[in-house]
């Protein structure tokens, strides 16, 4: 069944898929902001394992959350799953979750990457890096995101908008290990130095990287993957004229954000729910994530795809996603203040 007809099997169906159980119907009902094809590959092979029929309904995540506050007790939502802990945060503080009391996700997702309360746990792990241009630097001219906003990087940094959910949620991170007015210092010097206005996303700063208009990018990791590994050839001289730097290996770690989900309050069909999220914490689903979209898995000793390896011994913050969205205010306030646009 195609991502689209599965959406369209849940519009229909509201009222009987709100009333459907595992022992019934064998349905589970997923409201999912992540916007991957290759995700389907997770829900099949989930009801190859279980027989349970999943029915997706995609969104943007924020249209989901209030899609799911309206419908109340009503909502036929068993799992709400998205990407980034600010969103997941969103979604909390909408009185979306409940809390899931499994002793296989509390052993599988380190915890680090799951609510302290059980509420949403981390399945992908996203890095935060900062891409170089080769041809300006024969090696990695910068080791921490504090050295962005160094004088010596004046006119060469190009990252997206302070809108945009991942940037926010570095400035969390940035928070949360140098404290607030330390952080707003440095965003005011990372703002000094953008090389042009806030635009495009992440792709879009590796391609300014590599077309010269910046010699600094910032951008999650798979982005460049994609690019690495592209059929396309123009993509592939992008790839090869620019590299990756995982930074502040010598202390916290590389800033790491996630792709999550949890089970919805009130879920029609909460046994489902509950042998959906432990599946997505198994093996095999840890290794689809890793293939469709270059995450690295949230399991530790499942190995990510080949293009992943040469990165995967990068130490990352052991910081709990879960602060990402507390600091979320936070760092949004603190970006207008220095005018990150």
């Amino acid at each position: 069944m195609s991502s689209k007809t599965r959406g369209a099997s849940l519009m229909l169906g509201v009222g009987l898929m709100a009333g459907a159980s595992v022992a019934g119907a064998q349905a589970l009902n997923l409201y999912t902001a992540r916007h991957y094809d290759s995700d389907e590959a997770l829900y099949e092979a989930f009801e190859a394992q279980t027989g349970i029929e999943v029915n997706v309904l995609q969104g943007d995540s924020d249209q989901l959350i209030e899609r799911i506050s309206r419908e109340g007790e009503a909502s036929p939502a068993d799992v709400f799953m998205t990407v980034d802990a600010a969103r997941l945060r969103r979604a909390e503080e909408a009185g979306i979750f409940t809390a899931v009391d499994s002793r296989t996700l509390e052993d599988r997702i380190p915890e680090a990457l799951r609510h302290p309360e059980q509420l949403w746990f981390g399945f992908s792990e996203r890095v935060r890096v900062i891409y170089y241009d080769t041809e300006v630097y024969d090696e990695p001219p910068l080791s921490r995101y504090e050295d962005l906003s160094a004088a010596r990087f004046d006119n060469e940094v190009c990252i997206r908008s302070s809108s945009n959910d991942y940037n926010q949620s570095l400035v969390a991170s940035l928070i949360a290990a140098n404290g607030l007015e330390a952080t707003e210092i440095w965003a005011e010097g990372l703002v000094e130095n953008m090389a042009r206005s806030p635009q495009g996303g992440d792709t879009d700063q590796i391609r300014a990287v590599a077309a010269g208009e910046c010699s600094l990018g910032v951008g999650n990791h798979y982005y460049w993957i994609r690019l690495a590994t592209s059929d396309d050839p123009d993509d592939q001289a992008v790839a090869d004229r620019t590299a990756m730097i995982f930074p502040n290996q010598d202390g916290r770690g590389t800033h790491r954000n996630i792709g999550g989900a949890g089970m919805v309050s009130g879920a029609p069909n909460a046994e489902a729910a509950r042998q959906f999220l432990e599946f997505l914490a198994s093996d095999e689903a840890q290794s689809l994530f890793s293939a469709g979209n270059n995450e690295f898995p949230a399991v530790q000793g499942v190995e990510p795809i080949e293009p992943l390896q040469p990165y995967a011994d990068r130490h990352l913050d052991d910081l709990n996603v879960a602060v990402l969205g507390e600091n979320n205010a936070d760092a949004v306030r603190l970006m207008d203040r220095v005018g990150w646009r």
